[in-house]
């Protein structure tokens, strides 16, 4: 089955959506999801999006900020590229429909601003403590409501179609990406998409690792696509852990926002000892890498299964208005964070590489974009500042939407695309064996190539990966 479309988007999150949003002026869109429209990392975003919109900050000082928490690795145009888009980024999503938590009337700014760790300002926006989830629902109404977008659930973006598997010749030479295969989850065929552009805004890799903030949907596709496809991936060893996971048998994957500590949380040794001070300037408002590899090492030093953010100091009301989503969620397990302190752990959160592109989101692959967590644009380095994510996804989601547009314009045609070939391929008679092997790289993962890392531990990993990609 052949399915044509101008632009064809793989993942419904920020990024995905705000090129759809901005390339529908232009041709017809159609976005993919792989399994509900709002299942993304962006709808589980709880601390909120980063720009420099009082009239006391600057994208200056925006800029600083990252590249002192990028430890100097960031690509220093890329920063200074989405600092300055900021504003206007922030104002672009209120058009669209995305309500943020406002200030008392006579302050320097509409907003209210939070402060997150690294951020020596505060220039957090947010919409209490579900900022993901609102952006996500804003995006997806309008999405849903403009005639030039098609939104497709369960469906699996399996591979791409690009020149280098047609006849080469008739390209020159190059490599170009013309659409992609894609599983219908429901009915379990292969349908092929035709498209002027395709725009991988896949999310990261965060199932793989045994604790994370990720859903399930996060299993690193878009990169293992743009991978096989020939273009260049980067800086994948930079994956950033988020210090604070909620500790607790039943809470799986439940984020506990750096906000949090924004607004004056300590963390305590079950003793209640504060401990961060030791480790940075900054305190409990170190950048995530500092205060998560700080974390983990009290954890092994004293063998305890977990730490404790304590906000107890801190009014019980300004607590429940200012994180709802946290409180309930805390209470469901029987822990009230007005009265005792919240155990917490480091997980995996944020994958800071990816596949590389321009400021425009362009890959090694004519017509194929990366946009948000898959992409590598150098502009994290090697450690994400709090809530640059969000605003990652929306510029560089709009700039490869304004850069696509153009191919609208080229008389060139897309040639007839072979259908999906599963000769050689059977089904799995027995699921406990994906199962199994799944929980074995993710123990893996942790264990060897987790916060702290040896050569000794990568060697190992190498080792055991390449058997398990032998037995598959």
């Amino acid at each position: 089955m052949q399915r044509r479309t101008d632009f064809l988007v793989i993942g419904s999150g920020i990024a995905g959506l705000s090129f759809a949003l901005e390339a529908a002026e232009h041709g017809q869109v159609t976005v993919l999801a792989k399994k509900r429209l709002d299942e993304t990392n962006t709808s589980y975003a709880q601390g909120g999006i980063a720009a420099a919109v009082d009239r006391d900050d600057s994208p200056a000082t925006h800029e600083r900020d990252t590249l002192a928490c990028g430890a100097g690795l960031n690509r220093e145009d890329t920063v200074r590229f989405l600092v300055e888009s900021g504003p206007e980024a922030v104002r672009r999503l209120e058009d669209w429909g995305v309500r943020f938590s406002r200030a008392a009337e006579g302050g320097s700014t509409p907003w209210d601003l939070g402060r997150e760790g690294g951020h020596t300002q505060r220039r957090v926006l947010h919409a209490g403590d579900f900022t993901g989830k609102e952006i996500e629902r804003a995006l997806l109404a309008q999405a849903a409501a403009h005639a030039n977008i098609t939104l497709v659930e369960q469906s699996l973006a399996i591979d791409l179609v690009t020149a280098s598997r047609l006849e080469r010749s008739a390209h020159r030479g190059r490599n170009v990406c013309y659409g992609a295969h894609v599983l219908d989850a429901a009915t379990g065929e292969v349908a092929t998409y035709a498209a002027r552009a395709v725009v991988l805004a896949t999310g990261g890799a965060g199932k793989v690792y045994l604790y994370t903030t990720n859903p399930d949907v996060a299993t690193g596709d878009g990169v293992a696509m743009a991978l096989r496809a020939g273009c260049r991936v980067a800086n994948m060893e930079f994956f950033q852990f988020h210090p604070t996971c909620l500790y607790h048998p039943k809470a799986k994957s439940f984020l506990i926002s750096e906000a949090l500590r924004g607004e004056g949380g300590t963390l305590r040794l079950g003793d209640g000892a504060a401990f961060m001070e030791r480790y940075h300037a900054m305190r409990d408002l170190a950048p995530r890498d500092v205060v998560a590899h700080a974390i983990d090492h009290e954890m092994k030093a004293s063998g305890a299964d977990c730490v404790f953010l304590d906000m107890t100091h801190l009014k019980a009301d300004f607590l429940r208005e200012r994180f709802p989503n946290i409180h309930e969620r805390c209470l469901s397990y029987g822990i009230d964070m007005t009265r005792e302190p919240i155990p917490v752990v480091p997980a995996a959160h944020y994958q800071c590489g990816g596949v590389m592109t321009d400021l425009a989101g362009r890959s090694d692959v004519e017509r194929l974009y990366a946009v948000g967590e898959v992409a590598s644009t150098g502009v994290h380095g090697g450690n994400r500042l709090a809530s640059n994510s969000l605003l990652e996804g929306v510029v560089f989601g709009r700039a490869a939407a304004r850069d696509a547009a153009r191919l609208m314009k080229d008389s060139v045609s897309i040639p007839p695309l072979p259908e999906w070939d599963s000769r050689g391929m059977r089904p799995s008679d027995e699921s406990v064996v994906i199962s199994h092997t799944w929980d074995e790289i993710r123990r893996l993962m942790w264990n060897y190539v987790g916060i702290v890392r040896s050569t000794a531990r990568l060697e190992r990993a190498g080792r055991r990966l390449a058997l398990i990609r032998d037995e598959i």
